[in-house]
Formats: structure tokens, sequence, C-alpha cells
């Protein structure tokens, strides 16, 4: 097939930047792209149709998932699941959609990292105030993560002491039923996003550290992006966490400690502006040559 004859659809939010940058790199490479806002996507079982605002998602040639929503959210999980009775009937999507499944919620991806043997800071997930400040206790200082959340958005951190059952309290009222704690850890200035393609190694991006300290569930400070060359441990634990999924684009986060480098995460999506800013790269234009030479096969 002709690449000027492939349509290709981009889920993502309309407007925003990665999502612009994925749908201009499908049209630079000669395919006709199109973005398909995940929130109007529809399922009709009576017709055998999943739509977006009407038009068969089955008459495109691939979709590539660049987002779910403008925020994390169960809702995500929903809108997965219509993209993967797509895949059953043979539309092409990257990544796959029974794959990203487990990476949306940070329980079902901590848990699938431990599963793996995959090296992580201590967590304790738990589902009573009283729990978590026993592990307040033993653990000390802690980051208290939503399930659903990206670039740290609503993380907060937390110290025992007065105060800490009522705080968990107040969380879990605001409708986290589970509570995720893991441990703070002081950074050496950084952390590391680690990018795969395919599951090949693309290249590292170091991170400034971000100041949860003053943190009440908004986003942390810092984090500017810059080049960085990790050593190969590294490198080969971040593969080894990037193959519990089998993603086509991902990103695999890593902090370096005096016990060794740990997982912090492996995201379900990939980001594209720390390596365009630490590198100069456009990741848009790599991943839709993934796609196309995947289309070609």
């Amino acid at each position: 097939m002709a690449v000027s004859t492939m349509h290709i659809g981009v889920v993502g939010l309309p407007g925003g930047w990665s999502t612009e940058l994925l749908l201009q790199a499908v049209r630079d490479k000669g395919a006709q792209g199109e973005i398909i806002s995940p929130d109007l996507m529809a399922c009709d079982l009576a017709l055998g149709l999943i739509t977006h605002q009407g038009r068969d998602l089955g008459e495109f040639d691939a979709l590539i998932v660049k987002k779910l929503g403008k925020s994390y959210g169960p809702e995500m999980l929903d809108r997965l699941s219509l993209l993967d009775l797509l895949a059953t009937r043979g539309v092409p999507i990257f990544s796959s959609p029974a794959r990203m499944e487990g990476m949306l919620n940070r329980m079902q991806c901590t848990l699938a990292l431990a599963k793996a043997g995959i090296p992580m800071p201590p967590t304790v997930l738990c589902q009573n105030p009283a729990q978590g400040v026993s592990a307040l206790e033993r653990l000390g200082a802690c980051v208290l993560k939503p399930l659903y959340t990206s670039k740290a958005k609503g993380m907060r951190q937390m110290q025992p002491g007065p105060g800490s059952y009522d705080e968990l309290e107040q969380y879990q009222a605001q409708g986290h039923g589970i509570i995720y704690l893991q441990k703070f850890l002081k950074l050496p200035g950084h952390d590391l996003g680690i990018v795969f393609l395919g599951g090949r190694y693309l290249c590292t991006y170091a991170r400034g550290a971000r100041d949860f300290s003053r943190l009440n569930g908004g986003q942390p400070t810092g984090g500017e992006y810059f080049a960085y060359q990790p050593p190969p441990p590294i490198i080969e634990l971040a593969t080894k966490a990037q193959a519990v999924f089998g993603l086509d684009f991902t990103c695999v986060d890593i902090v370096e400690t005096n016990d060794g480098p740990l997982v912090l995460e492996v995201s379900a999506f990939g980001g594209f502006r720390g390596i365009w800013e630490a590198h100069g790269q456009n990741a848009a234009e790599l991943y839709v040559d993934h796609v196309l030479n995947a289309l070609r096969r």
C-alpha cells in the first residue's frame, strides 16, 4: 500500500502540542492524518461499528494513541476498551490497547513491575488511613500518589506525625480508595527518562529534580530537561521494565540511588517534549516511521 493512500488516525487532544506534532508527522510522511478525540468515540454493537463523529474507525489503516483524555481517570480505561474492540477487528493500533490497559492505573503498573522483579522504591498500597500511618512511621517521608495521574500532578509529600491520619482520611473522602505511598528519595539533582521505540533503546534525557516539599496536590516545580548518557546497567534495567508491557513507544522513569537504579514507572504514552528539549529529536517523526514500517510488513 502506498503511503499516500494510507489513512492514519491520531487518538489525542485537538490543539494539544504532542497530538498536533504527531498529526503533522503523519502528514509530512505523505499519509492522510486525522485527530480522533477520545471523548467523541462511540460504539454501536447492533451495527458492529466503532465511530468518531459518525465516521467508522474501521476505515482507518491504523491508529496511533497519544492521549485518552485531558486528565487521567477511570474513563480512560473505557475508551481503551473501545479501541481494543477495534483492534480485534483488524485495525492496527499503536500501542496495543490490550498492552496499555495495565499501565493507566498506577497500582496495576506497579504490581506488574513487581511481578517481573523490577526494583522500585519501597511502596505501600493500602485501603485505610491507619495502614497508611503505619507505613509512614516505618518508611519515613513518602510521596502520596493518585492512581491516575501524569507528570506528577496531584502528588504530595507526606511526613509521619500528627495530622497524617486526618490527611489520609480526607484524601480517601475525595474518592481515592487506594492509598499509594512510595518512600521519598533524595535525588542526585535529577531523574531519568529512558525512551524506547519498538522495544529498542532510543535515548535518555534527565529531568531536573522536582520539588515535592511544597506540593499540595498540584504539580511539582522544577523538571527542566537535558541530555544524559546513562551507564549500561541502567539501560539494561529500563529495557527489562519496558519489556513487561511491550509498547511501541514508551518512557521508563528511573532514579539513581546509593542502592542502585530504581524504576519509578513506565509510561503508557511516552513523552515527546523531553526528547525534543534534551536532544533536538522529533520523536513524533520517528514514531510515525515505526508505524509505517510496521504497516508495510
